[in-house]
């Protein structure tokens, strides 16, 4: 990449939300974009171009990669951002449900990431900057499974930049908090409630929401994004917005005691 010609850049999920609006950071600073959504999307006027693609499926990821590259020929800069939450108990979801989330939200990372990378190594260059969340390094309670994803992509990405940095290629997470996004309206729910945890998942439930009024904007993120695309000497992580940073620095410095109990009474546990 260069500071005039940034080069070619894939945005997965980006049709609302974190993705739309890393897409158009991407393309205020000079990349070429392709975004995607699982249905086909009508032509945009945001001077980036929309392509289908499911994320869970081989072929689907296969046909985007292809397309891409028969348009532009390269792809300097994926960013893993597609991806979906499950509000409710662990013990509220069945193994099916569990592996639903895993395959948008870890395998989806794998199967895109895989995809481009034989591209990547022709060029000898690349950014993979893969979304992640603060969930990623802190509990989430009634948020077990989403979390889980999260601390998956966070060990798959931080192993994957040290196989792929003798190819010229890096590996960065952007780790936001609550932002302000349809994420809380299109959240899963359990698929087999249990009454025991009905107070305290409508408390947690509560408590989102509240969060997400107060939070960043999507911009915050995609700001964040793009630092992480082109920083000359990336990082490994990136918080996105004061509200992550805090609880990133809290984490490291804190006692696990204390925080554990800030953590609780922050979302309304018992602590």
């Amino acid at each position: 990449m260069n500071k005039t010609s940034p080069g070619v850049a894939l945005v997965t999920g980006a049709s609302s939300g974190i993705g739309l609006a890393t897409a158009k950071a991407l393309r205020n600073a000079g990349f070429r974009v392709f975004g995607t959504s699982r249905r086909a999307a009508a032509k945009r006027s945001d001077g980036f171009t929309m392509l289908a693609c499911d994320v869970t499926d081989d072929e689907s990821v296969a046909k985007l990669v292809e397309r891409v590259l028969a348009e532009a020929g390269r792809i300097d800069l994926l960013v893993n951002n597609a991806g979906m939450g499950l509000l409710g108990a662990a013990e509220e979801s069945s193994t099916v449900q569990a592996q639903a989330l895993f395959d948008v939200n870890v395998f989806g990372v794998f199967r895109v990431t895989n995809a481009v990378l034989p591209t990547m190594r022709r060029q000898g260059k690349g950014r993979i900057v893969n979304l992640s969340s603060v969930q990623g390094f802190i509990p989430g309670p009634f948020f077990a499974l989403y979390s889980s994803t999260k601390h998956a992509v966070e060990g798959y990405s931080e192993s994957l930049d040290h196989e792929l940095r003798p190819f010229g290629i890096r590996v960065s997470l952007v780790e936001p908090a609550y932002t302000r996004t349809s994420f809380e309206e299109n959240l899963a729910k359990p698929d087999q409630f249990l009454a025991i945890y009905d107070m305290a998942r409508a408390a947690m439930n509560g408590a989102v929401r509240k969060e997400m009024e107060k939070g960043d904007a999507p911009e915050v993120v995609a700001q964040t994004v793009l630092a992480a695309a082109t920083d000359p000497a990336p990082k490994r992580r990136y918080t996105a917005g004061k509200t992550a940073r805090q609880i990133s620095f809290l984490r490291r410095f804190v006692a696990a005691s204390a925080f554990d109990k800030s953590l609780r009474k922050r979302f309304g546990l018992p602590v």
